[in-house]
């Protein structure tokens, strides 16, 4: 009778021996952590479908970090749903800004105590998710962003190729983590620098496509940027003009300004990469400087925006659990170790890719109306000198008024593949501005209604000529 518990302990030490092996195992596989947990931080409602690692190199175990929300309510078969794909800009910020600050299902906000002495980031349900009727997927990119790991700062890419052949495996790791991913339309978005990423890993997919097969293909849709840097020589020599005519500096400012523009040019023309970034770097501190403005993301605010609220969220170490994240990683909003490998970068065009985007697929470029970086001007003039050939038609396409429920919400213009959105209200950070208005944008052109139908492309101005 006695040696029954020497049985069962012996069996319960190899029920732990297993269990300990399926949890290192898991750690360094690090494909994925179906949420089922949660904490006073993050309540259960909040958790995403999917987040963990995607390993991108498997010698050194770099990997990328992502978090994965499921539709909401999708209209169509899951194999059907649409999946969306968010990648911050900087160099070097984190898609979990854009998860918990932007267009994610909840939202990071201060909730200060009775006295206003003190406060503590909760959680609230965004009022304009982007997963309502499509999957989101967001992720830390490039390695050493966020929560993803570089094994070494040499591994950190230094210029788009290498930056979209790491999204690619990541992409692909992630698709393969459940077969219904397979058959879904995919878009990659993004805003900021990422309007140098989203067309660097379209372009990539689309020429890895060709090489593979069927069956292997990633299915990209399309492309969505957002307030992007996408052609830097062509957006540097706006700053002065657009500032000085809203009235935020007068011509002797101007034209000290276009003196800065003019060398960043002229940098950029010779290929002083580094330089040409300092250059640019030193416009956008003097426009700051001369204009007194809190941020040059958004000229109405009083205040910049609260994205240290999300670090200060995902430094807590019951977040990270839930979500899966190292541990060991103090996240931080942006990367001065990505942002110093990506510096030669800055300047350089991926305009190209776009215009083979454009011809291959369906480009959406949105802008909110108070950004001073990288909005409305500064887009539109790297547009107009885009080869494709519908570039002309789009230019004489008529800028319709678009509303979302009645109110104003901006102008849509578009002919056939590329289509153009000035949001209303919003700065640089749109999502976050304007939450219901850009999630009425970005479902309206993925599904292709109203304005963002293919009908309106048959509306040109009276001006224009076939």
């Amino acid at each position: 009778m006695m040696e029954e518990p020497k049985k069962t302990n012996c069996r319960n030490l190899k029920l732990l021996l297993l269990l300990l092996f399926c949890f290192i195992h898991f750690h360094i596989s690090a494909s994925s952590l179906s949420s089922t947990t949660s904490s006073p931080s993050f309540p259960s409602g909040a958790l995403p479908t999917k987040s963990g690692y995607l390993t991108v190199n498997r010698t050194t175990n770099s990997a990328i970090f992502y978090t994965f929300y499921e539709a909401q309510n999708s209209s169509s078969s899951l194999s059907q749903t649409p999946l969306l794909i968010w990648l911050q800009g900087g160099p070097g910020c984190s898609s979990m800004i854009g998860n918990f600050f932007e267009l994610g299902p909840w939202r990071v906000s201060s909730n200060k105590n009775k006295n206003k002495s003190e406060h503590h980031v909760v959680l609230e349900q965004n009022p304009g998710p982007w997963n309502r009727i499509f999957g989101v997927l967001f992720l830390d990119n490039p390695i050493g962003t966020g929560f993803s790991i570089a094994s070494t700062p040499e591994e950190i890419p230094r210029d788009q190729f290498s930056v979209a052949k790491h999204l690619f495996t990541a992409i692909t790791s992630f698709i393969e983590l459940d077969p219904v991913f397979k058959s879904r339309p995919i878009y990659i978005t993004g805003e900021s620098y990422a309007g140098k990423y989203v067309p660097a890993i379209g372009y990539y997919i689309l020429n890895e496509n060709t090489q593979l097969k069927v069956s292997q293909r990633v299915n990209l849709a399309g492309v969505a940027i957002g307030d992007g840097l996408t052609d830097p020589v062509t957006q540097v020599v706006t700053h002065a003009a657009n500032a000085y005519f809203i009235g935020l500096i007068n011509e002797r400012q101007k034209n000290q300004l276009e003196k800065v523009q003019l060398e960043a040019v002229k940098l950029t023309q010779t290929g002083n990469w580094s330089a040409a970034t300092d250059a640019r770097n030193r416009i956008l501190d003097l426009l700051e400087n001369m204009t007194g403005l809190a941020t040059l993301y958004d000229y109405t605010k009083k205040v910049g925006y609260r994205t240290d609220l999300v670090t200060e969220f995902l430094q807590n170490t019951e977040v990270k659990n839930a979500l899966g994240a190292k541990e060991s990683i103090i996240f931080e909003e942006c990367s001065d170790v990505v942002g110093d490998a990506l510096n030669e970068d800055v300047m350089k065009s991926v305009k190209y890719m776009v215009e083979f985007l454009v011809s291959k697929s369906k480009v959406l470029l949105y802008q909110g109306q108070y950004d001073l970086r990288d909005g409305v001007v500064q887009v539109e003039a790297w547009v107009k000198t885009m080869k494709w050939n519908g570039i002309g038609k789009f230019l004489n396409a008529e800028r319709n008024i678009w509303k979302v429920d009645g109110e104003l919400a901006g102008y849509v213009q578009k002919w056939e593949s590329l289509t153009n959105v000035v949001v209303l209200g919003a700065g640089h950070i749109l999502p976050a501005d304007q939450a219901v208005h850009s999630q009425a944008m970005i479902e309206d052109w993925v599904l292709e209604r109203g304005l963002f139908s293919n009908l309106q492309e048959k509306k040109l101005s009276p001006k224009s000529s076939f």
